[in-house]
């Protein structure tokens, strides 16, 4: 198989790693809009080659589109102008209702599979790639109705090679879900790095004196902009709404410790460990 990445960051060439570490891509072509990237992907192997999106796409049997979220429904239709019914194009991406809504009428819908492989980490481009990035992980699948059945199932069966499992989910309802699970952890991270950087003005005593849990709760304000300021603002409403609740269970927990509410806090607390039970 002949697979066109579009996009060799963190997930697209990760993706790459994987597909060729499993034998499923024959060649991989690599499409990369920052000429620094495409050098690094083809130094770090990622890629074969690097091609424009008009040369790789009549090459290609699976396309996959790993752009930044904002830029996928454009790239998509521009993609699935040019393909033929043996071509399927799949893409990576956090958010799925607008992207969904724009290909609905389009005359190649059914070779496309929406998918949002539920990985990531704090790092960007090319040399964050992992090759085992896809194991033990869950795909989300949406609109699954609405693809062709043999596009469907090979990307099903190209996630299953990989150690990944897929689930169905409707677009608005994987863009909710996401909001609460996922971008809601990097608003927060984000948050706190900034609250920290403005109130304490020695860089050395954050360093000396941050243990594992503002290590790890900071961890994602490292990630990058590029990915993180479209993925907020085309999914606004649903993160707007987990904001509100979010700022809500804040000022409950800070009426809390200013009223020296011990056995409140308490409470809470032991509520919030209950989440041991999802995430043992």
């Amino acid at each position: 198989m002949k697979v066109l990445i579009a996009g060799l960051g963190l997930i697209g060439g990760s993706l790459a790693l994987a597909l060729r570490e499993h034998g499923i891509a024959d060649e991989i072509l690599g499409a990369e809009s920052s000429e620094e990237h495409a050098r690094e992907a083809l130094r770090l192997g990622l890629a074969d080659r690097i091609v424009t999106l008009e040369e790789g796409v009549p090459e290609a049997d699976l396309i996959v589109l790993a752009t930044p979220a904002d830029a996928l429904p454009l790239l998509a239709v521009k993609v699935l102008n040019r393909v033929t019914d043996r071509q399927i194009v799949t893409d990576v991406g956090s958010i799925k209702a607008e992207l969904c809504e724009v290909l609905s009428m389009h005359a190649r819908r059914g070779r496309f599979v929406a998918a949002h492989p539920m990985w990531g980490t704090e790092y960007s481009g090319p040399s964050a790639a992992r090759r085992e990035a896809f194991a033990g992980c869950n795909v989300v699948l949406c609109e699954t109705e609405r693809s062709d059945a043999d596009a469907l199932a090979a990307v099903e069966e190209i996630y299953r090679t990989l150690g990944a499992a897929t689930l169905r989910m409707d677009p608005e309802e994987h863009d909710l879900h996401a909001a609460y699970v996922s971008h809601i952890s990097h608003v927060s991270s984000f948050a706190l790095a900034l609250t920290v950087l403005e109130k304490e003005r020695e860089d050395r005593h954050i360093f000396d004196l941050a243990g594992g849990g503002f290590r790890s709760t900071v961890r994602l304000a490292k990630s990058a902009a590029s990915t993180w300021v479209p993925i907020l603002l085309r999914n606004k409403y649903n993160v707007l709404d987990v904001l509100r609740e979010h700022i809500h269970q804040l000022q409950i927990m800070r009426r809390m410790i200013e009223r020296d509410d011990a056995e409140g806090l308490a409470q809470a607390i032991r509520r919030a460990n209950s989440v041991r039970r999802i995430l043992p």
